[in-house]
């Protein structure tokens, strides 16, 4: 029964994500312009363009032939493959940000909490820390306009605290047991976007990197992940890209490079006008002789699986989890002298075995293709291998002789099903109301002068034992309205645990503690230790 709720619970959550994914997910092969291209090809529109000269001159009303076309484009590219999009201008300089790898901002990142921006973290050696102003925070005031209790959103508070490098900006500070209203000018600067979001030692020699997207810095940061892991004594290494949809393709091809010896194919594309062009490592790579394992699920998509598959066609590399996206295809940006741009598919991407990792789709079918997570969710494929159809005809052959197949994403070596054993009624509804994360915010006001003497996540873990947290959470939750019957608790006792500790972790020692401590009774990790502990031969694995 309690199966059939948590698949009830988590429908929601897949379809959203699915619908996000779809519009992020992707690989440029190019960021040049193609302009020269997008001319000569506008001669041939005729009926289009004489039919909005037609209506610019001769309709009945003005109409903003601006507004009509910004409408017009994206319909057209619907009409294509699902990843074929319009940007807009401002949705341009948003993902741009994102690959680039920087912005000019204020360097904090935060959540809303009760109509609330409250700070979660702040960069380090930013603007916002070299002011003191620290994790727990909360802002009620941006320089004269009250922001907290009027229902202000997102992109409102990013439009604000983002800026001119340079320029002030004054918050008004709401801090715990700090009664008078502290006040910030803050003056913006350059604030680095991080590909990586975590890197820890496992046990004796283990290093875990954990990427979130592959950003224009992903590969330099990834290098001075592993040059800090190998000075703790490292030699082994678990690269965790769940959850990354992805981004720029020149990053994945560096990292792979890094495993690889000589001469080994990484990946090779292919289109209607680009001839087949392919990529080998160099041989020069700092960590060839290092055991390694890769951890993917549903949401591991495009550089993910470049990445991923190409390890596990050269044998360099075991992937452990749940079959990746399924996104093969190739965009090449072609700006707009305003400031949009298209990112038009021009060719498939295939891994040294020669399979395409692009699942199945139809032209003008993006809304069928975005529901295919939450399909695969409701065949079982996140639980048991066996619902995983595999197509006789779409085997290939890694370097060494093991069958992998084609057909859509990257099928793992050790399949770890999705764990959702603390997922109940009682753990749902105090998510959907965000208390845990409120209650986080409330215990690390209260006990800060405390908890900030903690360096290390063991030694805060430790001070955890002795509060009853749990408990005491339970007590919070029911002065939310929010009650849970014993067995539904007790079910969800540990996973609540967990993440009370990690996001107190993250506030108070940053996102390596957090994710380490969110991390401990993680089923796919557990499972990547075990076979990256085994794994004796650094070059071929099987």
């Amino acid at each position: 029964m309690e199966t059939k709720r948590n698949k009830r619970y988590w429908l929601p959550l897949f379809m959203a994500a699915s619908m996000v994914l779809g519009l992020l997910a992707g690989v440029l092969l190019t960021r040049n312009s193609d302009v020269r291209l997008l001319d000569r090809r506008m001669s041939s529109l005729n009926k289009l363009s004489a039919l909005m000269s037609l209506i610019d001159a001769k309709y009945v009303d003005t109409v903003d032939l601006s507004k009509m076309t910004e409408e017009l484009i994206p319909q057209l590219l619907s009409e294509l493959d699902p990843h074929s999009v319009y940007l807009s201008a401002e949705d341009r300089k948003l993902t741009d940000e994102q690959l680039e790898g920087s912005f000019s901002g204020v360097g904090i990142q935060f959540t809303l909490l009760d109509d609330t921006i409250s700070i979660l973290s702040v960069v380090k050696g930013g603007p916002s820390e070299r002011l003191g102003i620290r994790a727990g925070d909360q802002i009620v005031r941006i320089n004269d306009s009250i922001v907290a209790g009027v229902g202000i959103k997102n992109d409102q508070i990013l439009k604000t605290l983002r800026g001119v490098k340079g320029a002030p900006v004054t918050v008004g500070i709401k801090r715990a047991r700090v009664q008078e209203l502290l006040s910030f000018t803050i003056h913006r600067d350059d604030i680095p976007v991080h590909s990586l979001d975590a890197r820890y030692k496992i046990g004796e020699d283990i290093g875990y990197i954990k990427l979130g997207t592959f950003g224009r810095m992903a590969y330099t940061e990834f290098l001075q992940a592993v040059a800090y892991l190998k000075a703790d004594g490292c030699s082994r290494f678990i690269v965790d890209l769940r959850g990354n949809t992805g981004g720029l393709m020149e990053p994945a091809l560096q990292i792979a490079n890094e495993f690889l010896p000589a001469k080994s194919l990484i990946l090779y594309t292919q289109g209607k006008a680009y001839p087949r062009e392919e990529v080998f490592s160099t041989g020069r790579g700092s960590c060839q002789n290092d055991p390694l394992v890769v951890l993917t699920d549903e949401w591991s998509a495009s550089s993910s699986e470049i990445l991923a598959g190409s390890l596990q066609d050269n044998d360099r590399a075991y992937v452990v989890g749940r079959r990746s996206f399924g996104k093969g295809l190739v965009q090449n940006e072609i700006p707009f002298k305003d400031g949009s741009a298209v990112r038009l598919t021009i060719a498939r991407f295939y891994v040294p075995s020669g399979r395409s990792i692009q699942k199945p789709y139809q032209n003008g079918g993006a809304e069928a293709y975005q529901m295919d997570i939450l399909n695969r969710y409701m065949k079982g494929e996140f639980d048991s291998k066996d619902s995983i159809k595999l197509i006789d005809s779409l085997q290939y052959e890694t370097v060494s002789g093991r069958t992998v197949y084609g057909g859509g994403g990257i099928m793992p070596d050790y399949f770890v099903p999705l764990d959702t054993s603390g997922v109940t009624a009682w753990y749902t509804q105090v998510m959907n109301k965000g208390l845990l994360t409120k209650y986080t915010f409330q215990f690390v006001n209260q006990y800060w002068d405390s908890l900030e003497q903690l360096k290390t996540p063991n030694q805060l873990s430790d001070w955890l034992e002795d509060h009853n947290i749990v408990e005491d959470f339970v007590r919070y939750a029911q002065r939310q309205n929010v009650r849970g019957r014993t067995y539904f608790i007790s079910a969800s006792f540990p996973l609540v645990l967990t993440q009370i500790k990690a996001g107190i972790a993250r506030l108070i020692l940053g996102d390596d503690a957090y994710w380490k401590l969110l991390q401990e009774q993680d089923p796919t990790l557990n499972k990547a230790v075990e076979v990256v502990v085994s794994a004796d031969s650094a070059i071929h694995l099987n």
